[in-house]
């Protein structure tokens, strides 16, 4: 891999990342559709006595022998959801940056060693190939968490609106440094 595809991918994912900053603490895209728990108090006390050990859950629970009309049945008549449980959890700032930045590097690398290999050699066209990209990367898992789960429409139209518009980012540094086309 050559000096240009790496200078292009961390400069790329420099931008990504502070796009990803910008969306999540300046604009409404990082809490859309979140809510927070009212009284969340005596839910916290009955999770502890319920629920022992961290992971992701999904209720209600499936009734025996897989039987899907009683599980829909249930779903239609209580309370259902997906829950990530942690009794406790030793959580670090600094080291969840460290990891959101390395994987944003990764995503660009491979989205700057592909475009290398196309022939787009106009900014327009190397722009359009990383918007496709996040495209791809928005679509990949997000559609199918709000249609199997329920995330919120406005939760994951804003978690799509973000991924394009870092992959936007980072394809303007790639664009902007002419990887891909003739000169690749």
């Amino acid at each position: 891999m050559n000096r240009r595809i790496l200078t292009a991918s961390l400069l790329g994912a420099v931008a990504m990342f502070l796009w990803t900053f910008v969306a999540h603490m300046a604009l409404p895209l990082g809490e859309a559709g979140v809510r927070q728990i009212d009284n969340e108090g005596p839910l916290l006390t009955n999770m502890g006595t319920t629920v022992k050990d961290q992971g992701l859950y999904l209720f209600p629970n499936m009734p025996p022998n897989n039987d899907q009309a009683a599980y829909y049945k249930k779903i239609a008549s209580a309370p259902s959801g997906m829950l990530i449980y942690f009794p406790t959890r030793d959580f670090s700032f600094g080291q969840t940056l460290g990891i959101e930045f390395l994987t944003q590097l990764a995503q660009v690398l491979l989205g700057v060693w592909l475009l290398s290999m196309t022939r787009f050699s106009t900014f327009a066209s190397r722009l359009g190939f990383f918007t496709v990209l996040g495209l791809l990367a928005a679509i990949t898992t997000n559609v199918s968490y709000w249609n199997w789960y329920g995330f919120p429409a406005v939760y994951t139209l804003g978690v799509m609106v973000t991924t394009v518009m870092s992959f936007v980012c980072a394809g303007v540094v790639a664009a902007w440094m002419n990887i891909g086309g003739a000169t690749a």
